[in-house]
């Protein structure tokens, strides 16, 4: 016993001497945000998704070691796109996604911030140096290193006499034993219904001022680029009903209009209001009076897109939300504007109307043009033009089957929602953009198969992780076991 004391005191004194503080903790992980950080992947709505989801789970594993006497947690895995700017410029093996991006995945289990720092940096191939000199007691680099890979052992008895669970065997039995689907939730179910029921009186008032603000600015829609919570999201349609008290005059134009909550404002490229959620009402007052000006300007852009669909032989452009980055109907302009000179100076031999009922998407961060499988051709506005008919010409068949295939795989897709929902008696059923429909049939499929009583009257997502969200809402990766 005495032993077991004086081994405690000296992990303390250890332990202390290598404390991080959570301020110094955010400062020595600045080169990892960075490298992660969703803002930096515009272009790219699935890796930006992913980041998105990770970095919540990343902060919240975070503060709970921070938080005074905790002692048990759970291992906690981890996936992040990593921008890198050549995908050679490390000897880490992890794949490539097809952006170029280095697929990072890593389980955190470390009980302290420092060694928890150590690990993310190590595992994305980071620089450490700059931990030292943080506020932390000197020492070498080689032993702050490898901190991670030689943690402090202690005997079994001392897990058994203090009651403290060991960590490598906790690690051991989290990688030994999968989560499988019934058993996730047999563990989170109480904990999804405790949040979803504090959460209703909230999601009623959402719904009252969504339908109010509509019928009375005559809008067609109200959505959020982000999942929000509750509480986020009435609060910014709080905001916009005050804007429409103080300010009627400068809302006469939007009837017939989607609002867009997002991170700037402007008219996206869909030709939806965005609504930056960090701007002030003066702002948003200037947007509101600039649409007539975005609404010109948005003409152009139609007669800009039927333009190049005449010198493509009647292929139509269109912009895909899900798939393409959130672009300001400026930027879009430019984009168009750039490929319609390059495509009108090459005068490509396409014979009228020849590909008419066939789609494309223009994509300014690739090179080589490519074929959806819901048939749309992914055209780079650099693509050059002659590779560019070839193509078309070569693929022009399978992206009609593609369209095809498409058409029935969304009906497909909605009858297995509306049967699950129904079946499992869930209040609402729905995916992560991100989610493929193919993923989302595959999903459904297999759990019509199951029997599941957890989910009554519960907000199921389908996404690539476990996790309940603030408000109850249940995520499950598609792919579950």
């Amino acid at each position: 016993f005495v032993r077991l004391c004086l081994d405690k005191i000296l992990l303390q004194c250890v332990l202390q001497s290598r404390t991080l503080s959570g301020a110094d903790a955010i400062n020595a992980l600045r080169p990892f945000y960075f490298a992660v950080h969703p803002d930096f992947f515009g272009q790219h709505p699935k890796e930006r998704e992913v980041n998105e989801n990770s970095l919540k789970r990343l902060n919240g594993y975070l503060e709970n070691l921070q938080k005074p006497g905790f002692r048990s947690f759970k291992p906690t895995q981890l996936t992040f796109y990593v921008r890198e700017r050549e995908p050679n410029s490390s000897n880490v093996q992890e794949p490539f996604s097809a952006s170029g991006f280095r697929a990072v995945s890593f389980t955190l289990h470390t009980r302290d911030l420092l060694s928890t720092v150590l690990d993310i940096l190590n595992s994305c191939s980071l620089s450490t140096e700059h931990v030292q000199s943080l506020n932390v007691n000197s020492q070498p680099q080689k032993e702050a290193k490898s901190t991670v890979n030689r943690p402090i052992k202690w005997d079994k008895t001392y897990y058994s006499f203090t009651g403290f669970k060991d960590p490598e065997e906790e690690l051991e039995q989290a990688q030994r034993v999968e989560t499988t689907l019934l058993s996730w939730l047999d563990d989170n179910e109480a904990s999804a219904e405790k949040k979803l029921k504090k959460s209703l009186p909230l999601r009623k008032e959402l719904e009252r001022l969504k339908i109010e603000l509509s019928h009375e600015l005559q809008l067609s829609d109200i959505r959020w680029q982000r999942s929000w919570g509750i509480a986020h999201r009435c609060s910014q349609l709080h905001s916009l009903g005050r804007l429409v008290q103080q300010r009627p005059e400068v809302l006469e134009n939007v009837k017939g209009r989607t609002v867009v909550f997002t991170d700037r404002s402007g008219m996206s490229a869909a030709g939806h209001i965005m609504l930056g959620t960090m701007d002030v009402h003066h702002h948003w007052t200037k947007i509101f009076e600039r649409l007539p000006n975005y609404y010109k300007l948005q003409k152009r852009l139609l007669l800009l897109e039927d333009r190049i669909s005449q010198l493509l032989g009647g292929i139509q452009v269109i912009y895909i939300e899900e798939l393409q980055p959130l672009l300001t109907l400026e930027e879009y302009f430019e984009t168009l504007n750039s490929f319609y000179n390059k495509l009108r100076d090459s005068r490509l031999p396409f014979h009228p109307r020849s590909l008419r009922g066939l789609q494309m998407i223009l994509e300014s961060d690739r090179y080589a043009p490519s074929l959806h499988e819901f048939g749309h051709f992914m055209i780079p506005t650099v693509c050059d033009p002659a590779a560019l008919q070839w193509f078309i010409f070569s693929k022009a068949q399978e992206a009609r089957e593609n369209l095809k295939r498409k058409e029935e795989m969304m009906i497909t897709e909605k009858e297995l929602i509306n049967t699950s929902t129904e079946r499992f008696s869930l209040d609402r059923l729905y995916k992560e953009p991100s989610v493929s429909s193919a993923q989302m049939i595959d999903c459904c499929k297999r759990l019509l198969e199951e029997s599941l009583p957890y989910l009554q009257g519960m907000h199921l997502c389908i996404s690539h992780f476990y996790s309940v969200l603030q408000d109850g809402d249940l995520c499950i990766p598609w792919n579950w076991k």
